[in-house]
């Protein structure tokens, strides 16, 4: 039997457009349930539709904030709420599929090709419940690690800024401004690691809830020089936080918690 799979999946290799890249391409299975599902859709409106229950308890709540970072009496700030952009926001899982389909590996060049068009989709559930925070004059803030770079050595040093604005504009979350969006690199220190931004914003904002789809959106230390046992430790560790005021979106495309595996990750399939 395993011998005639064998041939089989040869057979396909050598015949289909593209059949070793996508049985090569370990994001295959996981791109089609973000791309397809309606459980994906089921998943984003649960997340966010918990949340919409827990915003007027947060905002009444002075001392309510779901930053690790903020501490002191930030009781008198304005209240927001700070979100990821890609997988939270917005859903790219069209640049992903096309990545499988020509059995391509993500690089610099084709995402930032893919964020100059604007053309992804709203994940389910984000559009509405930036309305609905919107209408109690709660800030949402906007925390990506696209980065700031110049295209063609010309022009200015962060397009990446006015394409994801008029993204989200064209899903419906209009109004927003460009220092309502901190990118990867747009100001010194601010790295892939999301802390050094959102010190900056507990410095002039009582923090509500965090949104994001990887742990990095939620605390730091955790996308590098780490086991997959240690980053589950740290989750259990705040298990109060999570569905109350963190909230933590599907995505089994990409993320730090596939960067942390030791290669190969099939050795993973059979234990921790």
């Amino acid at each position: 039997m395993k011998k005639r799979m064998s041939v089989f999946l040869f057979v396909a290799c050598l015949i289909l457009p593209y059949g070793c890249a996508s049985r090569e391409n370990n994001t295959m299975n996981s791109t089609l349930w973000v791309h397809t599902s309606a459980e994906y859709v089921a998943n984003s409106l649960q997340t966010y539709s918990a949340a919409r229950k827990n915003v007027d308890p947060a905002l009444k709540d002075r001392s309510w904030t779901a930053a690790l970072e903020q501490t002191g009496d930030f009781s008198s700030l304005p209240a927001a709420v700070v979100m990821d952009i890609d997988q939270t926001v917005l859903d790219n899982s069209t640049y992903e599929a096309r990545l499988v389909v020509d059995g391509a590996e993500w690089s610099p060049d084709t995402w930032d090709e893919w964020v100059a068009l604007k053309r992804a989709s709203a994940v389910p559930g984000a559009v509405d419940f930036i309305r609905y925070i919107r209408e109690r004059r709660i800030k949402a803030l906007f925390v990506t690690n696209r980065e700031c770079r110049r295209r063609g050595g010309e022009g200015p040093s962060c397009p990446q800024e006015r394409d994801t604005i008029d993204n989200l504009a064209e899903i419906g979350i209009t109004g927003v401004e460009p220092e309502d969006i901190l990118l990867k690199n747009e100001q010194p220190g601010w790295s892939s690691e999301k802390t050094s931004r959102r010190q900056s914003i507990v410095a002039g904002y009582r923090v509500l809830m965090l949104f994001g789809d990887d742990l990095g959106d939620f605390m730091p230390g955790v996308k590098k020089g780490i086991t997959p046992a240690e980053r589950c430790e740290r989750v259990r560790r705040h298990r109060d936080d999570w569905g109350l005021k963190w909230y933590m979106l599907s995505n089994p495309m990409y993320g730090s918690w596939l960067n942390v595996l030791e290669k190969p990750g099939s050795k993973w399939l059979l234990g921790k």
